[in-house]
């Protein structure tokens, strides 16, 4: 799809924003050496930041023998972004300022069954709806909700496309979202979601290659190639987790044998478990976090049951890693959600020596394997910058309020 001005000047502000947020205070000559952007450009998208009141200017600094450069930095109070983690087996909610820390955060838990669209849509209005009272922010100031989604997405219709692990087809997500939610929705996937968190604030700043493997009870593969997001042509790149890892292995939700989440998906880290030793005390078998959790504990104090299961984990994600090594040689591969977290260091060094195995001396050469240094949840923090871009985009729309393509206001409540 052929990119307009529009769209390419709302990547240049979204950068120029981006790169504010990372260095705050920075000056329009580091914004355009860290950009690639000419001066005069930056110097423009700056004014457009500053009359918006996204950034302020905060001084001057001095340049060898020149005029001092007027700095600018985040205005941090200047709006607030909510990002929204839908996951199998819970809502999580942060609402964030414009320097991206978090104000205020919503839990909400989902029991098995409880996968309905209008269900998942009420837990998550019931999230969104604790953070803003948390945090006291007039409604007015919040510039977007940021809602990642397992499965397919089309962003620009707002349609859950499929999500193999809830049986969803075609789910008008967005427009049942906008009948709860009064601010504009920006929809999308936890793979691209924790694949910005990292580019922005994680093991990905400054890569131009990299990879963020999402652990969860689903898995995929976030990519950033080239300094950017890969979305593909439909926004599928990252079904990592549906490429076949054992011909004819266990079954999928997808419908195909042998996928690569089944074995490290958390529900197939539970079969490794169960597989292993069926009446262990560590397994919960209708839940996936405190089977985890007690896992992660028993690994700590050398369990031999608890450290084969990992070992064995490891053994498959290592498989799996290679071949995105292979296929890609990234600079980093990131280990990230809620599964890789919790399972930490003991996973990460099993993983490494897997990956050792299996791939090939050159890429591997050049690829560090990392656990996600981000302190919060990737995925929320991701989502909120899909709310910030939204919000970016509306810029010079202002007056007729129109909605962008994949995002929708609702009426004021």
């Amino acid at each position: 799809m052929k990119r307009t001005s529009r769209d390419i000047r709302t990547a240049n502000r979204y950068e120029v924003l981006r790169q504010i947020i990372a260095e705050s205070p920075t000056s329009r000559q580091e914004l355009a050496a860290a950009t690639g952007l000419s001066l005069a450009t930056v110097a423009t998208l700056v004014g457009e930041l500053l009359e918006l009141r996204m950034i302020t200017e905060v001084g001057f600094e001095d340049s060898a023998g020149g005029r001092p450069r007027g700095l600018v930095a985040v205005h941090a109070s200047g709006g607030a972004l909510i990002g929204v983690d839908i996951a199998e087996t819970y809502v999580h909610v942060e609402l964030f300022d414009l320097a991206l820390n978090v104000l205020a955060r919503a839990d909400e838990d989902m029991r098995p069954g409880e996968s309905r669209p209008e269900q998942v849509v009420g837990h998550v209005a019931a999230a969104v709806g604790s953070v803003v009272a948390q945090a006291g922010v007039e409604a007015a100031r919040v510039l977007g909700v940021g809602v990642s989604v397992p499965g397919q997405v089309d962003r620009d219709s707002g349609v859950a496309e499929y999500a193999p692990n809830w049986d969803w087809h075609d789910v008008p997500l967005l427009d049942l979202l906008a009948e709860h939610i009064a601010y504009p929705i920006h929809l999308d996937n936890p793979l691209r979601a924790c694949a910005v968190a990292e580019l922005w604030f994680g093991a990905a700043r400054g890569r131009g290659d990299a990879v963020v493997v999402n652990l969860g009870t689903g898995v995929g593969a976030g990519l950033a190639l080239g300094g950017g997001l890969h979305r593909g042509v439909s926004n599928s790149a990252g079904e990592w987790g549906h490429t076949t890892l054992v011909l004819d292995g266990r079954p999928c939700h997808c419908g195909n044998h042998g996928c690569v989440e089944t074995y490290v998906g958390a529900p197939g880290i539970m079969r490794n478990l169960s597989e292993l030793d069926p009446d262990s005390a560590l397994l919960h078998p209708q839940d996936q976090t405190a089977t985890i959790d007690a896992l992660a504990r028993a690994v700590a104090g050398q369990d031999p049951v608890a450290l084969k299961t990992v070992q064995d984990t490891a053994r498959y994600l290592g498989a799996g890693i290679a071949d995105l090594i292979n296929l890609l040689n990234p600079e980093v591969v990131v280990l990230s959600s809620w599964v890789a977290a919790r399972l930490g260091e003991p996973l990460l060094d099993e993983v490494r020596r897997a990956v050792a195995r299996h791939a090939l001396r050159r890429p591997l050469a050049a690829t560090e394997i990392v656990l996600s240094p981000i302190p919060t949840d990737p995925v929320s923090l991701g989502a909120a910058t899909f709310a910030l871009e939204g919000a970016l985009q509306s810029v010079g729309q202002r007056t007729v309020r129109r909605p962008r393509a994949g995002s929708r206001t609702a009426p004021p409540a």
